[in-house]
């Protein structure tokens, strides 16, 4: 099991702040204990030094004189196999400006499935993907490509069917480099994530599949 939790403040100078980062490792270990998905539910849970999580981040507002908030939490699980953890940019131990999880279910060795994971976790902080498969990706996003796709293919003064075939071509090409299965590894450009991942199986002589991945970029939306 992993847990992703984006906890935000103001200004650098309070994320380098002991008092912050020790608030962030105990509320991360709370909603790891919790299996948190919801941050509410983090923020309404007992805190180790007493009272709740909420509370407490009221009082270190008070005592640091910064506003402070808990933002986004993720958990992954797996029954059988790892959820490795990449932190890029660390400020602190499992801190930093972009986190990453990655959930492998398999019966392959720890230390392969670590080694793994690592790099997979590595592109997803590189690359960015939208969802891990082309069925996850947003529909509002894709109806929002589409119509950018439409009105560039529509410049091209050809009739509409083309025009139909040339939008669903940008679409296709648009789900392909944005679902993390799909992307091209960024160690060598060329082979696809799903080919890495059986590939690394097969080494293994064990299946793995990756089941699910989180990437929190700290800040990504405000």
């Amino acid at each position: 099991k992993g847990t992703a939790l984006e906890v935000n403040s103001e200004t650098d100078f309070v994320a380098k702040n002991e008092q912050f980062q020790d608030f962030v490792r105990k509320a991360a270990a709370v909603a790891m204990e919790l299996g948190a998905n919801d941050i509410d539910a983090v923020a309404n849970a007992a805190y180790p030094d007493g009272g709740t999580v909420s509370e407490k981040l009221t009082n270190n507002i008070a005592t640091i004189g910064e506003n402070q908030n808990l933002r986004r939490v993720k958990t992954l699980s797996v029954s059988q196999g790892r959820v490795v953890a990449y932190v890029h940019n660390a400020a602190a131990p499992g801190m930093g400006g972009i986190g990453v999880l990655v959930a492998l279910e398999s019966a392959a060795p720890a230390d392969t499935l670590d080694a793994l994971g690592k790099q997979l976790a590595m592109h997803i902080a590189a690359a960015f993907p939208l969802a891990l498969d082309e069925s996850g990706l947003d529909q509002d996003t894709l109806e929002r490509e589409r119509g950018i796709a439409r009105e560039k293919a529509a410049e091209s003064g050809k009739p509409a069917d083309i025009v139909e075939k040339m939008v669903e071509g940008s679409i296709k090409k648009f789900a392909k480099e944005n679902a993390l299965l799909s992307q091209l590894f960024v160690m060598d450009g060329k082979t696809p994530i799903s080919d890495v991942v059986a590939a690394a199986g097969k080494a293994a002589g064990s299946d793995i599949k990756l089941v699910d991945y989180v990437r929190f970029q700290l800040g990504e939306g405000i």
